[in-house]
């Protein structure tokens, strides 16, 4: 296994796994305040790593690039959370994720020429598993949701496009600039809308776990992006929503619709066409 399938299938692991406490979390406390507070948990997480490895002072270029990364991913975030307020998200999950899976594969066949044809097979089955995966039924839909999930999608993907712009030196401290720009937008957006800040007791754990585990992703993507292709890393990374998803099968005893298992099935035979 090279290492962009490596890091790319660890990070999809580990962000689903922070997912999972982050939905945890939010059934305990506030969903603002959930991520607020597992940001930076991930933030320090991702300082003490930079300084434990001895990752050398970034360039100006690096923490830009990692601010506007950080910028464009909570812009994803709050269109989510816009959507869950309109009750859009059964449209709007699906939608977002093959806008936001989709803008780093066209931005690497651009930059890096077309891949091979099996693993084009694999983007198309990893695209389809995450839309089923994030698939709900739904009676109505609004074109307000549309929107929504293009906000929502452009943010993500351009999570993706932007961080990969850093130099390879670099993987720490543009992180910590995206989250540190996470933080900021966050706090200041929650003093305007006067919402509360703390958490409660039960919910410290899994919000300390999802900023953890969130970051560990966040470093995985990079190197899998900076081993190899960015198309490659970014597809298998989007396939994060399985291991949530086995994941509330396994310890919540949730069940899970035909469309997910279907979805699940399609990720698994995604792995090795693109792995090829």
């Amino acid at each position: 296994m090279n290492s962009t399938i490596f890091w790319g299938l660890g990070s999809a692991l580990t962000w689903g796994i922070g997912d999972f406490c982050g939905g945890l979390a939010t059934r305990r406390t506030s969903v603002w305040t959930v991520v607020l507070y597992s940001q930076a948990v991930g933030m320090v997480l991702l300082l003490v790593l930079a300084f434990a490895f001895g990752e050398m002072l970034p360039r100006t270029s690096d923490l830009f690039w990692g601010a506007v990364a950080g910028l464009a991913g909570i812009i994803g975030l709050l269109a989510l959370y816009q959507a869950m307020a309109l009750g859009q998200m059964a449209l709007v999950a699906p939608l977002t994720a093959i806008i936001a899976l989709s803008i780093p594969v066209i931005i690497g066949i651009v930059t890096e020429g077309w891949p091979a044809v099996s693993t084009l097979g694999g983007f198309v089955l990893a695209g389809v598993s995450v839309m089923l995966i994030s698939y709900a039924p739904q009676r109505t839909a609004s074109a307000s949701g549309l929107w929504i999930a293009l906000v929502a999608g452009c943010g993500f993907g351009g999570f993706f496009v932007l961080i990969a712009q850093t130099q390879e030196a670099a993987v720490f401290w543009p992180l910590v600039a995206a989250r540190a720009m996470s933080v900021a937008t966050l706090s200041i957006l929650m003093v305007i809308q006067r919402r509360a800040a703390l958490p409660t007791s039960e919910a410290l754990l899994p919000i300390m776990l999802a900023g953890i585990f969130d970051a560990g992703g966040n470093a995985c993507f990079v190197l899998a992006e900076q081993a190899g292709r960015l198309d490659i890393a970014s597809t298998l990374s989007s396939l994060y929503p399985v291991s949530t998803v086995v994941l509330a099968l396994i310890l919540l005893r949730e069940r899970i619709s035909w469309v997910q298992g279907a979805g699940v099935a399609l990720a698994l035979a995604a792995i090795p066409l693109i792995a090829q």
